[in-house]
């Protein structure tokens, strides 16, 4: 048993896409070859922070065509290991048993069919690219394309809030058990702090009367993070992710 809830979440929905995930001594290999540029879907998680003789060395031999590195460290209290040369995100993993009520007067729904899946697309989009390369618009339809997947095979759902019938806000949620996570909340630019996303997450949560555990997976320096806090979620533990990207 993984002792990260963010990362046995992480598993949880890699499983649920098709990814593979394989066991080693000291690690686990994870591979999405539907889509070999999603780093955190072609990964190693180490069971223990990594030294310099064997961090790299190990993803090096598990995908040794890779452009980028990822590496996942399993733990709850935010150890980095050696310093490997990579990029450090020391992300607060936060749990709750219900959230709070959202304000009213917010269209908050399931996404359907294709033309709600093409807005939640265009809401990906604004919410990260000015303009998208071609690589970076496939990265994200091939994205967006598994999320519908997953919500289509029954494991979760995509809610999103709508104004004026487009999508602005969403967010997925995804359970195995009594164990639920939140995936990719996203408002577009010109319509935060208008209480989207806390409405699109309340929502969800109302509709998930069986997951005992809410889980999700935050920058502790960014300001979504005082959102979660507020709708009563509480920090439970750090996850560690060590990385670089192509050509860095």
């Amino acid at each position: 048993m993984l002792r990260s809830l963010g990362f046995r979440t992480d598993l949880m929905l890699r499983r649920m896409a098709g990814s593979s995930v394989e066991e080693r001594p000291g690690y686990l290999v994870v591979r999405t070859p539907s889509n070999p540029g999603f780093w955190w879907g072609n990964f190693v998680l180490l069971a223990d922070p990594p030294t310099r003789a064997d961090g790299l060395a190990v993803f090096a031999a598990e995908f040794p065509e890779a452009g980028h590195v990822a590496i996942g460290v399993d733990g709850t209290d935010g150890v980095l290991g050696d310093d490997l040369g990579l990029t450090a995100e020391v992300n607060s993993v936060l749990t709750a048993q219900h959230l709070r009520e959202p304000s009213a007067g917010i269209a908050v729904r399931a996404l359907r069919g294709d033309d709600d899946w093409r807005q939640a697309l265009d809401l990906r989009l604004a919410c990260y690219y000015e303009t998208p390369t071609p690589g970076e618009l496939r990265f994200v339809e091939l994205q967006v394309a598994e999320q519908r997947r997953l919500c289509e095979a029954g494991h979760g759902t995509w809610y999103g809030a709508f104004v004026e019938g487009r999508v602005r806000s969403g967010a997925g949620l995804f359970r195995d058990g009594d164990l639920a996570r939140f995936q990719s909340v996203e408002t577009h630019p010109g319509f935060r702090r208008r209480g989207l996303a806390s409405a699109v997450l309340g929502h969800a949560a109302r509709h998930e009367p069986g997951a005992r555990t809410l889980v999700i997976v935050a920058d502790p320096d960014d300001q979504a993070i005082r959102l979660y806090r507020a709708l009563g979620f509480a920090e439970t533990e750090h996850q560690v992710q060590l990385y670089r990207g192509p050509g860095s």
